[in-house]
């Protein structure tokens, strides 16, 4: 990938050979594409992109949604509600009216696609459908979220920011049934929050560009982690009446492998700690919002026993937090 990163980059006469290290530090093994690398070696517009994101995200959509279902031994039909959550590209009808078109679901079902929260949209967007689900007793809400980042890459954008997110970023989608009458032995959602740094607009996003989005990533991401996001999960907590060590263990978007470090320090952890987050990012890439729901699999999958704190960072730029109980 570095070799064909950097053919692809110099190709537009630019010498980013300094940058390339981060791809050897990135601290990512594998990551999946719904597209060919010889893709990423070619311009595409707008239009191209948001033919190949909505094919892809509702295919990925439907093979997570299925499982899902499969795994819970619940019908397709027996859905009230979907929350999708998306921020790599865009679609109208929404990515759930799509999938509508593809799998055997109620035509009365409520639906709320969400755009936007980046990273962040696997917690928040988990958030929501919590919210709905016990809005309404009884009601199975299917929560989804789907990236394909890889279709967001522009071949012309030499910036530090597009090379590291070269790096950094990949595809990937998950699924969960949520129901406020769901069998006992599934972990709860107990409580859940957000918070929004000030001033902290240019710290991650898009630029909308007229070939597609043009990423935002600050260098800075892992040092306001370090300084300021304690305070946040503090305060999150304090508002429960809970406090960092009422907690069995934290379940984190690992972001990157310095992000990583970063929430360790700040949830006074020793280096390593998060290993769930350490091996989701080694074999998946940083999916955006999809990968925290990686990193909650990998930990269910072990046995999550305990009250822990999901939680991911996003453009705003933004903490979203939820309180996980499991017995």
């Amino acid at each position: 990938m570095l070799e064909r990163a950097h053919a692809i980059f110099a190709d537009q006469g630019t010498d980013i050979s300094r940058l390339m290290p981060v791809f050897g530090n990135a601290g990512i093994n594998t990551r999946y594409s719904c597209v060919p690398l010889d893709w990423y070696a070619r311009t595409h517009g707008w239009k191209e992109r948001s033919a190949l994101f909505a094919e892809h995200a509702v295919a990925l959509l439907r093979n997570a949604a299925e499982a899902c279902l499969e795994r819970a031994d619940v019908d397709p039909g027996t859905v009230d509600a979907i929350v999708t959550v998306t921020t790599s590209g865009m679609s109208a009808p929404s990515l759930e009216a799509r999938l509508m078109a593809e799998m055997p679901l109620r035509r009365d079902l409520h639906r709320l696609p969400i755009f936007g929260l980046g990273c962040a949209g696997g917690v928040l967007g988990l958030a929501r459908a919590a919210a709905l689900a016990r809005a309404i007793p009884g009601c199975k809400v299917l929560f989804l979220v789907v990236e394909l980042c890889g279709l967001t890459f522009r071949n012309t954008d030499t910036s530090k920011s597009n090379v590291v997110a070269a790096a950094l970023f990949g595809d990937g989608a998950a699924a969960a049934l949520l129901s406020s009458t769901g069998p006992g032995n599934n972990p709860s959602i107990a409580a859940w929050g957000e918070y929004t740094w000030p001033d902290s607009l240019e710290v991650m996003g898009w630029r909308i560009e007229d070939d597609g989005f043009g990423v935002l990533f600050s260098r800075d991401i892992p040092s306001i982690v370090r300084a300021e996001y304690r305070a946040a999960v503090d305060g999150f907590l304090a508002g429960r009446g809970l406090a960092r060590a009422d907690l069995a263990g934290a379940i984190c978007h690992p972001g990157g492998a310095k992000v990583i470090e970063a929430l360790e320090a700040a949830f006074d952890m020793p280096h390593g700690a998060m290993a769930d987050a350490r091996q989701v990012l080694r074999d998946y890439g940083n999916m955006s919002a999809a990968t925290v729901m990686f990193v909650l699999d990998a930990a269910l999958r072990r046995g999550l026993r305990g009250r822990h704190l999901m939680s991911s960072l996003g453009p705003g730029f933004s903490a979203g937090f939820a309180l996980l109980d499991a017995a």
